[in-house]
Protein backbone atom coordinates (compact mmCIF):
# COMPACT_ATOMS: atom_id res chain seq x y z
CA UNK A 1 0.00 0.00 0.00
CA UNK A 2 2.82 2.26 1.00
CA UNK A 3 4.67 1.70 -2.20
CA UNK A 4 1.31 2.27 -4.38
CA UNK A 5 0.62 5.28 -2.68
CA UNK A 6 4.91 6.82 -3.52
CA UNK A 7 3.57 5.93 -7.46
CA UNK A 8 0.94 7.91 -7.24
CA UNK A 9 2.63 10.66 -5.40
CA UNK A 10 5.38 10.91 -7.83
CA UNK A 11 2.50 10.82 -11.02
CA UNK A 12 1.30 14.03 -9.37
CA UNK A 13 4.92 15.91 -9.44
CA UNK A 14 5.22 14.90 -13.30
CA UNK A 15 7.98 13.12 -15.02
CA UNK A 16 11.12 15.89 -15.47
CA UNK A 17 12.02 15.10 -11.54
CA UNK A 18 11.88 11.26 -12.23
CA UNK A 19 13.93 12.02 -15.36
CA UNK A 20 16.75 13.97 -13.58
CA UNK A 21 16.40 11.56 -10.37
CA UNK A 22 17.23 8.86 -13.03
CA UNK A 23 20.08 10.43 -14.16
CA UNK A 24 21.58 11.34 -10.99
CA UNK A 25 21.01 7.64 -9.57
CA UNK A 26 23.23 6.68 -13.09
CA UNK A 27 25.58 9.36 -11.77
CA UNK A 28 26.19 7.65 -8.29
CA UNK A 29 26.34 4.26 -9.73
CA UNK A 30 29.53 5.12 -12.02
CA UNK A 31 30.66 6.99 -8.76
CA UNK A 32 30.50 3.61 -6.87
CA UNK A 33 31.57 1.47 -9.54
CA UNK A 34 34.84 3.47 -9.67
CA UNK A 35 35.07 3.88 -6.66
CA UNK A 36 35.10 -0.05 -6.06
CA UNK A 37 36.81 -1.25 -9.09
CA UNK A 38 40.22 -1.62 -7.13
CA UNK A 39 38.75 -4.34 -4.33
CA UNK A 40 38.16 -6.47 -6.99
CA UNK A 41 41.01 -6.15 -9.16
CA UNK A 42 43.72 -5.49 -6.88
CA UNK A 43 44.69 -9.21 -6.28
CA UNK A 44 45.29 -8.99 -10.65
CA UNK A 45 47.17 -5.97 -10.41
CA UNK A 46 49.17 -6.65 -7.51
CA UNK A 47 50.58 -9.87 -9.46
CA UNK A 48 51.03 -7.45 -12.46
CA UNK A 49 52.79 -4.89 -10.67
CA UNK A 50 54.39 -6.77 -7.66
CA UNK A 51 53.63 -4.91 -4.43
CA UNK A 52 51.80 -6.32 -1.34
CA UNK A 53 51.21 -9.25 0.76
CA UNK A 54 52.10 -12.51 -0.84
CA UNK A 55 50.53 -15.81 0.40
CA UNK A 56 49.87 -18.97 -0.99
CA UNK A 57 47.00 -18.90 -3.75
CA UNK A 58 45.23 -21.73 -5.70
CA UNK A 59 46.62 -21.64 -9.44
CA UNK A 60 43.76 -20.66 -11.33
CA UNK A 61 45.10 -22.38 -14.59
CA UNK A 62 43.92 -25.77 -13.65
CA UNK A 63 40.21 -26.58 -13.53
CA UNK A 64 38.45 -27.53 -9.43
CA UNK A 65 38.51 -30.89 -10.93
CA UNK A 66 42.88 -30.81 -11.14
CA UNK A 67 42.38 -29.73 -7.49
CA UNK A 68 40.87 -32.57 -5.84
CA UNK A 69 40.21 -30.54 -2.87
CA UNK A 70 43.22 -29.34 -1.63
CA UNK A 71 43.64 -26.65 0.31
CA UNK A 72 46.74 -24.00 -0.24
CA UNK A 73 45.72 -22.12 3.06
CA UNK A 74 48.59 -21.62 5.09
CA UNK A 75 47.29 -20.06 8.56
CA UNK A 76 50.55 -20.68 10.87
CA UNK A 77 51.62 -17.27 12.02
CA UNK A 78 55.11 -18.94 13.31
CA UNK A 79 56.29 -19.48 9.41
CA UNK A 80 58.78 -17.26 7.58
CA UNK A 81 57.93 -16.41 4.07
CA UNK A 82 60.40 -18.54 2.54
CA UNK A 83 58.56 -21.73 4.61
CA UNK A 84 55.46 -21.06 3.59
CA UNK A 85 56.71 -20.26 -0.16
CA UNK A 86 58.39 -23.85 0.23
CA UNK A 87 54.86 -25.39 1.89
CA UNK A 88 52.92 -24.04 -0.95
CA UNK A 89 55.43 -25.69 -3.39
CA UNK A 90 55.05 -28.90 -2.57
CA UNK A 91 51.33 -29.10 -2.63
CA UNK A 92 50.66 -31.01 -5.80
CA UNK A 93 47.74 -33.54 -7.01
CA UNK A 94 47.83 -37.04 -7.35
CA UNK A 95 49.36 -36.24 -11.05
CA UNK A 96 52.13 -34.23 -9.18
CA UNK A 97 50.59 -30.83 -10.75
CA UNK A 98 51.48 -27.68 -8.58
CA UNK A 99 47.64 -26.64 -7.82
CA UNK A 100 48.82 -24.41 -5.61
CA UNK A 101 51.52 -20.66 -6.10
CA UNK A 102 53.00 -18.29 -3.72
CA UNK A 103 52.39 -14.83 -5.19
CA UNK A 104 50.73 -11.60 -4.31
CA UNK A 105 47.54 -11.63 -3.23
CA UNK A 106 45.93 -7.98 -3.57
CA UNK A 107 45.96 -7.54 0.43
CA UNK A 108 48.09 -6.02 2.95
CA UNK A 109 48.93 -2.40 4.42
CA UNK A 110 49.45 -1.02 0.79
CA UNK A 111 45.89 -2.33 -1.18
CA UNK A 112 44.47 -0.79 2.28
CA UNK A 113 45.93 2.87 1.73
CA UNK A 114 44.45 2.13 -2.03
CA UNK A 115 41.31 1.60 -0.96
CA UNK A 116 40.94 3.96 2.21
CA UNK A 117 43.24 7.18 2.53
CA UNK A 118 44.47 7.90 -0.44
CA UNK A 119 41.13 7.93 -1.61
CA UNK A 120 39.43 9.31 1.28
CA UNK A 121 41.21 12.32 2.32
CA UNK A 122 41.23 13.91 -0.23
CA UNK A 123 37.47 12.50 -1.48
CA UNK A 124 36.99 14.23 2.13
CA UNK A 125 38.98 17.36 2.08
CA UNK A 126 37.63 18.45 -1.63
CA UNK A 127 33.89 17.88 -1.23
CA UNK A 128 33.75 20.91 1.22
CA UNK A 129 34.60 24.03 -0.70
CA UNK A 130 33.09 22.30 -3.38
CA UNK A 131 29.65 22.26 -1.87
CA UNK A 132 30.22 26.01 -0.67
CA UNK A 133 30.77 26.43 -4.60
CA UNK A 134 27.92 24.86 -5.20
CA UNK A 135 25.66 26.53 -2.51
CA UNK A 136 26.94 29.67 -4.57
CA UNK A 137 26.79 28.68 -7.61
CA UNK A 138 25.47 26.27 -10.73
CA UNK A 139 25.17 22.62 -9.03
CA UNK A 140 24.32 21.04 -12.11
CA UNK A 141 27.27 22.47 -13.95
CA UNK A 142 29.47 21.49 -11.30
CA UNK A 143 28.23 17.85 -10.76
CA UNK A 144 29.07 17.63 -14.71
CA UNK A 145 32.70 18.81 -14.32
CA UNK A 146 33.36 16.15 -11.37
CA UNK A 147 31.73 13.19 -13.49
CA UNK A 148 33.53 14.21 -16.49
CA UNK A 149 36.99 13.90 -14.22
CA UNK A 150 36.57 11.48 -12.11
CA UNK A 151 35.60 9.16 -15.39
CA UNK A 152 38.72 10.49 -17.35
CA UNK A 153 41.28 8.99 -14.31
CA UNK A 154 39.72 5.93 -13.77
CA UNK A 155 39.86 5.45 -17.58
CA UNK A 156 43.60 6.58 -17.22
CA UNK A 157 43.96 4.07 -14.07
CA UNK A 158 43.40 1.22 -16.89
CA UNK A 159 46.97 2.57 -18.53
CA UNK A 160 49.22 2.37 -15.61
CA UNK A 161 52.10 0.20 -14.40
CA UNK A 162 53.11 1.16 -11.04
CA UNK A 163 52.30 1.70 -7.79
CA UNK A 164 52.68 5.42 -7.41
CA UNK A 165 50.99 5.86 -10.50
CA UNK A 166 47.53 4.25 -9.16
CA UNK A 167 48.09 6.05 -5.46
CA UNK A 168 48.38 9.26 -7.44
CA UNK A 169 44.97 8.52 -9.91
CA UNK A 170 43.16 7.25 -6.59
CA UNK A 171 43.77 11.33 -5.12
CA UNK A 172 42.33 12.35 -8.41
CA UNK A 173 39.33 9.98 -8.83
CA UNK A 174 38.40 10.86 -5.36
CA UNK A 175 38.78 14.70 -6.11
CA UNK A 176 36.32 14.28 -8.47
CA UNK A 177 33.65 11.84 -6.80
CA UNK A 178 33.76 14.57 -3.84
CA UNK A 179 31.10 16.67 -5.44
CA UNK A 180 28.64 13.88 -6.39
CA UNK A 181 26.48 13.63 -3.83
CA UNK A 182 26.56 16.65 -2.24
CA UNK A 183 25.23 18.03 -5.68
CA UNK A 184 22.98 15.45 -6.05
CA UNK A 185 21.28 15.03 -2.70
CA UNK A 186 20.68 18.88 -2.66
CA UNK A 187 19.33 18.99 -6.43
CA UNK A 188 17.04 16.39 -5.42
CA UNK A 189 15.96 17.88 -2.42
CA UNK A 190 14.93 21.12 -4.73
CA UNK A 191 12.99 18.81 -7.20
CA UNK A 192 10.72 16.60 -4.83
CA UNK A 193 8.34 17.56 -1.70
CA UNK A 194 9.20 16.62 1.67
CA UNK A 195 6.51 13.89 1.60
CA UNK A 196 8.84 11.90 -1.12
CA UNK A 197 12.09 13.68 -0.63
CA UNK A 198 13.09 10.40 1.80
CA UNK A 199 12.19 7.65 -1.09
CA UNK A 200 13.85 10.00 -3.68
CA UNK A 201 17.07 10.18 -2.37
CA UNK A 202 16.58 5.88 -1.45
CA UNK A 203 16.25 5.22 -5.18
CA UNK A 204 19.66 7.92 -5.78
CA UNK A 205 21.24 5.55 -2.92
CA UNK A 206 20.22 2.52 -5.38
CA UNK A 207 23.59 3.95 -7.14
CA UNK A 208 25.50 2.46 -4.67
CA UNK A 209 24.31 -1.22 -4.80
CA UNK A 210 24.08 -1.25 -8.27
CA UNK A 211 27.40 0.07 -8.89
CA UNK A 212 28.69 -1.85 -6.52
CA UNK A 213 27.81 -5.17 -7.88
CA UNK A 214 28.05 -4.29 -11.32
CA UNK A 215 32.03 -3.90 -9.85
CA UNK A 216 32.32 -7.86 -9.07
CA UNK A 217 30.56 -8.41 -12.49
CA UNK A 218 33.54 -6.48 -14.11
CA UNK A 219 36.28 -7.94 -11.75
CA UNK A 220 35.09 -11.49 -12.96
CA UNK A 221 33.55 -11.97 -15.58
CA UNK A 222 35.93 -9.54 -17.52
CA UNK A 223 38.91 -10.16 -15.92
CA UNK A 224 38.85 -13.83 -16.94
CA UNK A 225 37.47 -12.76 -20.60
CA UNK A 226 41.49 -11.24 -20.68
CA UNK A 227 39.87 -9.20 -23.84
CA UNK A 228 43.22 -8.42 -26.06
CA UNK A 229 45.37 -9.84 -23.82
CA UNK A 230 44.33 -6.81 -21.17
CA UNK A 231 42.77 -8.15 -18.42
CA UNK A 232 42.12 -5.99 -15.19
CA UNK A 233 42.36 -2.95 -17.50
CA UNK A 234 39.09 -3.55 -19.11
CA UNK A 235 37.15 -3.33 -16.14
CA UNK A 236 38.45 1.09 -15.51
CA UNK A 237 38.07 1.17 -19.35
CA UNK A 238 34.43 0.04 -19.56
CA UNK A 239 33.99 1.50 -16.10
CA UNK A 240 35.05 5.16 -17.11
CA UNK A 241 33.28 5.29 -21.08
CA UNK A 242 29.70 6.25 -19.33
CA UNK A 243 30.52 8.79 -17.68
CA UNK A 244 31.26 10.86 -20.39
CA UNK A 245 28.02 10.11 -22.07
CA UNK A 246 26.16 10.96 -19.09
CA UNK A 247 27.98 14.20 -18.40
CA UNK A 248 26.87 15.61 -21.84
CA UNK A 249 23.24 14.28 -20.80
CA UNK A 250 22.73 16.30 -17.32
CA UNK A 251 24.41 19.07 -19.42
CA UNK A 252 22.38 19.15 -21.96
CA UNK A 253 18.70 18.26 -20.50
CA UNK A 254 18.88 18.70 -17.24
CA UNK A 255 17.63 22.52 -15.41
CA UNK A 256 19.61 23.98 -11.93
CA UNK A 257 16.52 23.94 -9.61
CA UNK A 258 16.02 27.03 -7.59
CA UNK A 259 17.49 26.17 -3.71
CA UNK A 260 14.38 25.58 -2.04
CA UNK A 261 14.10 25.92 2.18
CA UNK A 262 16.09 28.96 2.62
CA UNK A 263 17.14 30.67 5.79
CA UNK A 264 15.54 34.10 5.46
CA UNK A 265 17.03 35.20 8.63
CA UNK A 266 20.59 34.52 7.83
CA UNK A 267 22.38 37.58 6.93
CA UNK A 268 25.73 35.70 5.81
CA UNK A 269 27.08 36.90 3.01
CA UNK A 270 26.90 35.36 -0.27
CA UNK A 271 30.59 34.37 -0.71
CA UNK A 272 32.90 32.42 0.09
CA UNK A 273 34.16 33.07 4.00
CA UNK A 274 35.11 31.93 7.29
CA UNK A 275 31.55 33.26 8.18
CA UNK A 276 29.83 31.11 5.28
CA UNK A 277 31.98 28.34 6.68
CA UNK A 278 30.96 28.83 10.38
CA UNK A 279 26.96 28.85 9.18
CA UNK A 280 27.32 25.50 7.65
CA UNK A 281 28.57 23.81 10.28
CA UNK A 282 26.25 25.57 13.15
CA UNK A 283 23.55 22.98 12.73
CA UNK A 284 26.30 20.37 13.35
CA UNK A 285 25.98 22.02 17.31
CA UNK A 286 22.88 20.63 17.59
CA UNK A 287 23.49 17.39 20.09
CA UNK A 288 20.82 15.33 17.70
CA UNK A 289 22.34 16.05 14.34
CA UNK A 290 26.11 15.00 16.06
CA UNK A 291 25.02 11.78 17.91
CA UNK A 292 22.91 11.03 14.49
CA UNK A 293 26.36 11.76 12.60
CA UNK A 294 28.58 9.94 15.31
CA UNK A 295 26.39 6.66 14.26
CA UNK A 296 26.45 7.03 10.95
CA UNK A 297 30.13 6.96 11.16
CA UNK A 298 30.47 3.37 12.68
CA UNK A 299 27.58 2.30 10.21
CA UNK A 300 29.24 3.04 7.14
CA UNK A 301 32.78 2.34 8.74
CA UNK A 302 31.40 -1.43 8.89
CA UNK A 303 30.35 -1.37 5.18
CA UNK A 304 33.63 -0.42 4.13
CA UNK A 305 35.62 -3.03 5.51
CA UNK A 306 33.08 -5.31 3.72
CA UNK A 307 32.89 -3.73 0.70
CA UNK A 308 36.67 -3.71 0.11
CA UNK A 309 37.21 -7.18 1.72
CA UNK A 310 34.62 -9.17 0.91
CA UNK A 311 36.38 -10.61 -2.56
CA UNK A 312 39.90 -10.91 -0.40
CA UNK A 313 37.86 -13.05 2.18
CA UNK A 314 36.07 -15.55 -0.33
CA UNK A 315 39.74 -15.96 -2.26
CA UNK A 316 41.02 -16.91 0.81
CA UNK A 317 38.65 -18.75 2.81
CA UNK A 318 37.07 -20.22 -0.56
CA UNK A 319 39.12 -19.49 -3.87
CA UNK A 320 37.17 -21.78 -6.12
CA UNK A 321 34.00 -19.90 -5.62
CA UNK A 322 33.22 -17.31 -8.04
CA UNK A 323 31.95 -14.54 -5.97
CA UNK A 324 30.07 -12.69 -8.84
CA UNK A 325 27.75 -15.51 -9.55
CA UNK A 326 26.29 -14.00 -5.92
CA UNK A 327 27.57 -10.57 -5.67
CA UNK A 328 26.58 -9.22 -8.44
CA UNK A 329 23.21 -9.25 -7.81
CA UNK A 330 22.25 -9.65 -4.09
CA UNK A 331 23.46 -6.19 -3.14
CA UNK A 332 21.78 -4.79 -6.15
CA UNK A 333 18.50 -6.37 -5.47
CA UNK A 334 18.19 -6.44 -1.97
CA UNK A 335 20.33 -3.31 -1.23
CA UNK A 336 18.09 -1.16 -3.14
CA UNK A 337 15.06 -2.68 -1.80
CA UNK A 338 16.62 -2.44 1.78
CA UNK A 339 17.03 1.26 0.87
CA UNK A 340 13.98 2.16 -0.82
CA UNK A 341 11.97 0.28 2.07
CA UNK A 342 13.86 2.88 4.73
CA UNK A 343 12.37 5.39 3.22
CA UNK A 344 8.79 4.50 2.45
CA UNK A 345 8.58 3.26 6.06
CA UNK A 346 10.12 6.41 8.03
CA UNK A 347 8.02 8.88 5.43
CA UNK A 348 5.05 7.29 6.44
CA UNK A 349 5.67 7.43 9.71
CA UNK A 350 6.93 10.62 10.25
CA UNK A 351 4.07 12.33 9.21
CA UNK A 352 2.10 10.90 12.62
CA UNK A 353 4.92 10.64 14.82
CA UNK A 354 7.90 13.79 13.44
CA UNK A 355 11.86 13.41 13.45
CA UNK A 356 11.51 10.38 15.97
CA UNK A 357 10.03 8.05 13.85
CA UNK A 358 12.84 8.41 11.33
CA UNK A 359 15.32 7.25 13.99
CA UNK A 360 13.72 4.08 15.07
CA UNK A 361 13.81 3.09 11.74
CA UNK A 362 17.46 3.26 12.23
CA UNK A 363 17.67 1.74 15.99
CA UNK A 364 15.98 -1.52 14.75
CA UNK A 365 17.24 -1.87 11.27
CA UNK A 366 21.25 -2.81 12.43
CA UNK A 367 20.32 -3.96 15.18
CA UNK A 368 18.30 -7.28 13.38
CA UNK A 369 20.62 -7.21 10.12
CA UNK A 370 23.56 -7.72 12.56
CA UNK A 371 23.04 -11.35 13.04
CA UNK A 372 22.73 -11.93 9.22
CA UNK A 373 26.03 -10.03 8.59
CA UNK A 374 27.75 -11.92 11.80
CA UNK A 375 26.26 -16.01 9.62
CA UNK A 376 27.72 -14.51 6.40
CA UNK A 377 31.27 -15.03 8.38
CA UNK A 378 30.56 -17.92 9.68
CA UNK A 379 28.43 -20.12 7.37
CA UNK A 380 30.18 -21.93 4.01
CA UNK A 381 29.18 -20.93 0.32
CA UNK A 382 26.24 -20.47 -0.64
CA UNK A 383 24.53 -19.75 2.62
CA UNK A 384 26.84 -17.50 3.23
CA UNK A 385 26.05 -15.53 0.47
CA UNK A 386 22.44 -16.15 0.58
CA UNK A 387 22.14 -14.73 4.46
CA UNK A 388 23.53 -11.58 2.56
CA UNK A 389 20.10 -11.05 1.48
CA UNK A 390 18.48 -10.36 4.70
CA UNK A 391 21.30 -8.39 5.95
CA UNK A 392 21.23 -5.95 2.86
CA UNK A 393 17.61 -6.02 3.02
CA UNK A 394 17.46 -4.81 6.53
CA UNK A 395 20.79 -3.53 6.96
CA UNK A 396 20.94 -0.85 4.50
CA UNK A 397 17.83 1.23 5.10
CA UNK A 398 20.02 3.37 6.92
CA UNK A 399 21.81 5.33 4.41
CA UNK A 400 18.41 7.44 2.77
CA UNK A 401 17.17 7.91 5.73
CA UNK A 402 19.71 9.43 7.92
CA UNK A 403 20.85 11.28 4.78
CA UNK A 404 17.09 12.43 4.33
CA UNK A 405 17.54 13.82 8.49
CA UNK A 406 20.45 15.67 7.35
CA UNK A 407 18.54 17.99 4.32
CA UNK A 408 15.47 18.44 6.34
CA UNK A 409 17.48 19.97 9.58
CA UNK A 410 19.53 22.33 7.65
CA UNK A 411 18.46 25.41 5.71
CA UNK A 412 18.56 25.25 1.82
CA UNK A 413 21.01 27.87 1.46
CA UNK A 414 23.59 26.10 3.46
CA UNK A 415 22.00 22.49 2.43
CA UNK A 416 24.81 21.39 -0.29
CA UNK A 417 27.67 22.53 2.19
CA UNK A 418 26.31 21.00 5.08
CA UNK A 419 26.14 17.21 3.02
CA UNK A 420 29.47 17.94 2.39
CA UNK A 421 30.89 18.09 6.14
CA UNK A 422 28.56 15.21 7.29
CA UNK A 423 30.08 13.23 4.47
CA UNK A 424 33.34 14.32 5.31
CA UNK A 425 33.16 13.14 9.02
CA UNK A 426 31.43 9.93 7.87
CA UNK A 427 33.92 9.02 5.22
CA UNK A 428 37.20 10.00 7.31
CA UNK A 429 36.17 7.66 10.19
CA UNK A 430 35.00 4.69 7.46
CA UNK A 431 37.77 5.18 5.27
CA UNK A 432 40.26 4.56 7.86
CA UNK A 433 38.63 1.49 9.62
CA UNK A 434 40.34 -0.70 6.81
CA UNK A 435 43.63 -0.03 7.83
CA UNK A 436 43.19 -2.01 10.96
CA UNK A 437 41.74 -4.89 8.98
CA UNK A 438 45.97 -6.09 8.54
CA UNK A 439 46.87 -5.73 12.05
CA UNK A 440 43.37 -7.71 12.95
CA UNK A 441 44.71 -10.19 10.88
CA UNK A 442 47.71 -11.36 11.64
CA UNK A 443 46.67 -11.01 15.57
CA UNK A 444 43.98 -13.57 14.54
CA UNK A 445 43.20 -14.00 11.39
CA UNK A 446 40.90 -12.41 8.25
CA UNK A 447 37.59 -13.84 9.60
CA UNK A 448 37.58 -12.94 13.17
CA UNK A 449 38.95 -9.02 11.91
CA UNK A 450 36.02 -9.01 10.09
CA UNK A 451 33.57 -10.01 12.20
CA UNK A 452 35.29 -7.21 14.93
CA UNK A 453 34.65 -4.83 11.80
CA UNK A 454 31.58 -5.66 10.73
CA UNK A 455 28.54 -7.12 12.28
CA UNK A 456 30.23 -6.01 15.57
CA UNK A 457 30.11 -2.34 13.92
CA UNK A 458 26.39 -2.63 13.19
CA UNK A 459 25.29 -2.94 16.69
CA UNK A 460 27.49 -0.60 18.05
CA UNK A 461 25.61 1.82 15.53
CA UNK A 462 22.24 0.81 16.87
CA UNK A 463 23.12 1.67 20.17
CA UNK A 464 24.39 5.32 19.42
CA UNK A 465 21.48 5.40 16.87
CA UNK A 466 19.24 5.21 20.05
CA UNK A 467 21.66 7.50 21.97
CA UNK A 468 20.36 9.85 18.89
CA UNK A 469 16.86 9.31 20.13
CA UNK A 470 17.07 9.77 23.61
CA UNK A 471 19.39 13.37 22.74
CA UNK A 472 16.34 14.14 20.51
CA UNK A 473 13.90 13.37 23.17
CA UNK A 474 15.34 15.15 25.84
CA UNK A 475 15.93 18.36 23.47
CA UNK A 476 12.69 18.38 21.84
CA UNK A 477 10.85 18.45 25.51
CA UNK A 478 13.51 21.51 26.77
CA UNK A 479 12.47 23.22 23.29
CA UNK A 480 9.01 22.77 24.48
CA UNK A 481 9.51 24.11 27.84
CA UNK A 482 11.54 27.15 26.53
CA UNK A 483 9.09 27.66 24.44
CA UNK A 484 5.94 27.60 26.79
CA UNK A 485 8.06 29.93 28.74
CA UNK A 486 8.40 32.50 25.92
CA UNK A 487 4.74 32.13 25.40
CA UNK A 488 4.05 32.86 28.90
CA UNK A 489 6.33 35.77 29.62
CA UNK A 490 4.85 37.25 26.06
CA UNK A 491 1.48 37.42 27.64
CA UNK A 492 2.76 38.73 30.95
CA UNK A 493 4.29 41.44 28.34
CA UNK A 494 0.64 41.90 26.99
CA UNK A 495 -1.39 42.04 29.98
CA UNK A 496 0.90 44.41 31.51
CA UNK A 497 0.87 46.62 28.02
CA UNK A 498 -3.03 46.13 27.97
CA UNK A 499 -2.97 47.33 31.66
CA UNK A 500 -0.85 50.15 31.13
CA UNK A 501 -2.95 51.43 27.81
CA UNK A 502 -5.97 50.82 30.22
CA UNK A 503 -4.66 53.14 33.07
CA UNK A 504 -3.18 55.50 30.25
CA UNK A 505 -6.86 55.90 28.50
CA UNK A 506 -8.92 56.39 32.03
CA UNK A 507 -6.18 59.06 33.07
CA UNK A 508 -7.18 60.86 29.73
CA UNK A 509 -10.55 60.58 29.84
CA UNK A 510 -10.30 62.12 33.57
CA UNK A 511 -8.22 65.01 32.33
CA UNK A 512 -10.64 65.44 29.15
CA UNK A 513 -13.41 65.99 31.60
Amino acid sequence: MGIKRKVLELREIGCYPVYVLILLLLTYLLNQLDRYAIGVTSIYIAQEMQWGDKGCLLNTSYSKAQFRNISCGIHDKTLTSHQIESICDSKVNDFGEHVCKYDYNGQGELFQILAGPAFIVVYTFSGIPLAAIGDLTNRRNLLVGCLFFWSAMTFITGFTEKYWQLLVLRFAIGIGEAGCTPFAASIIADYFPSNLRAAAISIYNWGIYTGYSLSFALGDYVVRANILNLGWRWVYWIAAIPGFIIAILILATVKEPQKAHKDKSSNMSEKLSWTRFKSAIAPFKNYTLLCLVSAGSIRNAGGYVWAYNVKSYFNQYYPQVMVANYLVWIPLIAGSLGSLLGGIISDRLVTSYGLKARIWVLIASQLCSAPFALMALLLPPPAAFIILIPNYLIGEMWIGVTLTVIVEIVPGNIRTSAIAIYLFIITNIAGLMPLLVPPLAAASNLRIALIVLFPSLYVVSSGLFLVTYLVHKFTSKENEKDSVSAGTIDDTKRLLTDSKFKVTKVNSDQDGR
